[in-house]
């Protein structure tokens, strides 16, 4: 799909007023408007995501204008070129303003490139809002999160009845159903299995659903329901069916995974035990655990176990106290500062990823100055860093202490540099080092990537790269950091 200079314009505005200006450096993806295509240039210091570039060189021939864009513009555009869809199916998250934003914006475009589709909208923003999403131009068809374990019953009622209403019109066509179903939150009880492979090699099994934990900044126990699980044998099970199709690594997932075996009268260690167990899978990682749900006793498992990683994502959401208390979690600073000293202790490589909120009702700066001196205090490898975004009927609403925009900003960044500095301190203790890495499939002609056991990511340079390697566990030597240090650089041995 080729575009003119106005059309070009225009999606770069496009890509600006949705906020995805993110440094470009991150992701080296461009539009060419006179090709229609997207292709990958290498430059030194690249443009924000959104910036049109007419003067630029590629291997010494002359570009025409391209327009960088960030992976979810890549994926939001290439769609709009394909063919029209019959079903259009939008799974959707709420746990920020900016979420329900693109959630519509994500509607609105698929009505838009797909006249005719049958659309649905599910997740968290459709069980919140299920009937004001429900009268959004285009939509059929809104389901709750209990209601989504049955989407191809509700979708083939719901199919039939538009298909009625279309034969019974002049024109053969049918006005858009705007139907939703979703029971109360309180209401919901059921689980549905998820074990799903996605587009690299890792399997990500759902091993819970819902959250009890009602902090004052978060709608997911509205939009999710309670804590709730299925049992462990029928997780190994699902793990047992992924190994046989060739899985070697599978990332425990769910709302509070930690909360695993309310339902069941089971415990999260005993469901690690057994998945440990299953024959045929390599590596197992936890994708997020609160800190007083993390237990010394899984953290001692986790050292002596088979399969499972040296790899731990604790929610950490602030370094000071009082905002802690303000926010209703149910630890403190020496709790977490425990935890992480004891995971260094009993794995003294594990890498360990940290949540932080910025900028929440009540965070003074003297609050975040002691966040900050915190975090740089204990021995984490990577923030994930997000700005509190307010959102209706939480509690953290009567909170009178508000942080400006500007200045969430200014604390964001603060902490992405510390983070930044310590992923890369963090790397570079490896250099030289013998790991095994778990590589994933590349374009041809690309470098490919992967993780060591204690999750650094490596690149494989593009001329020693053979998809053969795709979802292999090889063993290399880590060199130094390729040229954005997002990864070092391997050799086979």
């Amino acid at each position: 799909m080729k575009m003119n200079d106005n059309e070009l314009s225009a999606l770069a505005d496009s890509v600006r007023e949705q906020g995805l200006k993110q440094e470009a450096s991150m992701t080296q993806l461009v539009y060419d408007s006179q090709t229609g295509e997207f292709r990958q240039i290498t430059r030194g210091t690249q443009p924000l995501t959104g910036e049109i570039v007419t003067d630029m060189t590629e291997n010494g021939f002359a570009c025409s204008p391209v327009i960088y864009l960030s992976k979810q513009d890549v994926l939001e555009f290439a769609s709009e070129g394909g063919e029209v869809a019959d079903i259009c199916l939008v799974n959707t998250c709420s746990v920020t303003e900016v979420a329900d934003h693109k959630c519509r914006q994500a509607i609105h475009r698929l009505v838009r490139n797909n006249p005719g589709a049958f659309v649905v909208v599910t997740g968290c923003y459709a069980q919140l809002e299920s009937e004001s999403v429900s009268k959004i131009d285009g939509v059929d068809l809104v389901l709750g999160s209990d209601e989504k374990a049955n989407l191809i019953q509700f979708l083939s009622d719901a199919w039939t009845s538009k298909e009625s209403a279309a034969e019974r019109d002049e024109d053969g066509k049918a006005e858009s159903l705007h139907e939703f179903h979703s029971v109360k939150t309180k209401m919901i009880k059921s689980f549905a299995p998820s074990c799903s492979r996605g587009n690299r090699t890792r399997y990500f099994l759902k091993v819970q659903d819902g959250c009890d934990y009602y902090c004052t900044y978060c709608t997911i126990p509205y939009a999710r329901g309670n804590s709730r699980n299925p049992t462990i044998a029928s997780l190994v099970a699902q793990a047992e069916e992924a190994a046989r199709e060739g899985g070697k690594e599978i990332v425990l997932t769910g709302v509070n995974i930690g909360d695993f075996g309310k339902t069941t009268g089971e415990s999260f260690l005993d469901l690690c035990k057994a998945l440990d167990k299953v024959e045929g899978i390599e590596r197992y990682r936890i994708s997020s655990m609160e800190p007083d749900l993390l237990s010394d006793e899984l953290i001692e498992f986790c050292s002596q176990s088979r399969a499972f990683m040296p790899h731990f994502h604790v929610p950490l959401q602030s370094g000071s106290d009082e905002v802690l208390k303000l926010m209703h979690r149910r630890y403190d600073k020496a709790l977490f500062a425990h935890k992480i000293d004891l995971i260094k202790q009993k794995m003294p490589d594990a890498f360990i990823g940290v949540d932080v909120m910025v900028g929440c009702r009540g965070e003074t700066p003297e609050c975040f100055e002691e966040c900050y001196e915190f975090l740089d205090g204990v021995d984490v490898t990577q923030l994930h860093v997000f700005p509190y975004s307010e959102r209706p009927g939480t509690a953290a609403l009567r909170i009178p202490y508000v942080v400006d925009d500007a200045e969430k900003k200014v604390r964001s960044k603060r902490l992405l540099d510390l983070s930044e500095q310590k992923r890369i301190n963090f790397y570079a203790r490896y250099i030289g080092t013998e790991q095994e890495v778990l590589f994933e499939k590349a374009t041809r002609g690309k470098a490919m990537h992967g993780f060591t056991a204690n999750y650094i990511r490596v690149e494989l340079p593009a001329k020693l790269a053979n998809e053969e390697y795709d979802n292999q566990i090889l063993r290399v030597r880590l060199g130094e950091f390729n040229r954005d240090k997002s990864a070092l650089q391997v050799e086979l041995l």
